[in-house]
């Protein structure tokens, strides 16, 4: 099938199977749908000046991008017409704090003290529904800060000197929020035998500006973090992400926004942490020395590493290990979906699209929620009385490191 532009809707075939996997079409007649916000609505915006306030309610979750027969970028087409909507309105001081995670996780984390500060106060301000002054839910499962960045504690972890070696994006979150994924995944990669590499030098990869129209600001970020992967890429070394966020615009995004030639040089050397591990299992070179656990948990699929097309590696790696049983989810988006759940106008329909999830985890018999996805953890937790993990925490535990 013969690949267009982004910007070109005419492959869309107007078959509506979009609409029957879009979440937010489900949960609100207040939202058209993808075929129709986006490729439908694009040919119209190329005639006429269209300031659609429906494009609020995609939450980029690329389900219509997974399921489109003609292999159409729906989301991309929304993406870019809200940012265009954002040249001639103001934005929200909601999506002005909401898209400078970066910003705010490395000032948090640079100053002793300013993580439990910043964290009671954000606890203080919800308890009294206080975030909704500035746009924001108070029923949305907010991250904490970490009082030590991903990066700092990296620099203190002795590892060994290995033929084998990766670059890992660590992305904001795992930097600044829940930098204990991070050394999960140097101590489960350097006990088979694999030295872990960062690069001081990447930026945010942009997911929160692009769900806030920030796309011009995104490709800075996307010059600056392409380049540096496309160099690492060259010398054969390949690159794990943790977030299937990060991975999916490094991958795909960055392309479909920007049309970058470097992501064609790297994409191919870019895998998911669990998805590199299960290929080494595959091949025999995955060390087996597991102990054995006693738990069972409960496991969700991120949209966004349902629309990557590679399965589910954390149901097959996890079940692997003696001791351990993963049962699937299947309860469909978990509704956060980055910044949306976390904005007054989109959080009640972020709620009812993960209700079920968060229904199907708290009548679980699972002692505990495992995900890829940072954000779908945090509303895995939301009230279901369950903590939810990255599936390297539990493949550390096995391996008793």
């Amino acid at each position: 099938m013969a690949k267009l532009k982004s910007d070109n809707p005419d492959q869309c075939i107007s078959c509506n199977i979009c609409l029957t996997a879009c979440p937010v079409a489900r949960a609100t007649r207040k939202y058209r749908g993808p075929k129709l916000t986006g490729p439908a609505l694009t040919r119209l915006r190329m005639l006429i000046e269209d300031q659609d306030p429906m494009l609020q309610y995609c939450s980029n979750c690329k389900n219509c991008d997974r399921v489109c027969p003609s292999g159409t970028p729906i989301s991309t087409l929304n993406m870019k017409a809200r940012s265009a909507y954002y040249k001639k309105n103001p934005h929200t001081l909601a999506e002005k704090i909401l898209s400078n995670n970066e910003l705010m996780g490395k000032t948090i984390t640079s100053i002793p003290f300013a993580s439990t500060i910043a964290n009671l106060g954000m606890k203080i301000t919800k308890a009294a529904g206080a975030f909704e002054i500035v746009g924001m839910s108070s029923k949305a499962p907010f991250p904490t800060y970490a009082k030590k960045s991903f990066s700092a504690m990296f620099k203190s972890i002795s590892q060994p000197k290995c033929d084998k070696k990766v670059l890992f994006f660590p992305g904001c979150y795992v930097n600044y929020n829940e930098p204990q994924v991070g050394v999960d995944l140097v101590h489960v990669f350097n006990h088979n035998n694999i030295e872990v590499l960062i690069d001081d030098n990447f930026v945010c990869c942009g997911s929160p500006m692009i769900s806030a129209g920030y796309i011009d600001k995104v490709q800075h970020n996307a010059d600056i973090n392409s380049k540096i992967l496309a160099s690492y890429a060259k010398q054969g070394i390949d690159i794990i992400t943790t977030c299937t966020t990060c991975a999916l615009i490094l991958k795909q995004e960055y392309d479909e926004l920007f049309e970058l030639e470097a992501v064609k040089e790297y994409n191919v050397h870019m895998y998911d942490a669990i998805e590199y591990l299960l290929n080494m299992y595959e091949r025999g070179e995955l060390k087996t020395d597991f102990k054995t656990l006693n738990k069972k948990e409960i496991y969700h699929t991120p949209c966004h590493l349902k629309v990557q097309g590679y399965g589910k590696p954390t149901l097959k790696l996890l079940n692997k290990i003696p001791g351990v049983e993963v049962v699937d989810a299947d309860a469909g988006c978990c509704g956060l979906s980055g910044i949306y759940g976390y904005k007054t106008n989109t959080a009640e329909v972020a709620a009812i699209v993960g209700s079920k999830l968060q229904k199907t985890i708290k009548e679980s018999d699972a002692h505990e929620g495992v995900c890829e996805c940072n954000i779908c953890r945090l509303q895995m937790q939301n009230n279901t009385g369950k903590k939810a993990y990255h599936p390297l925490h539990t493949i550390r535990q096995a391996y008793g490191i």
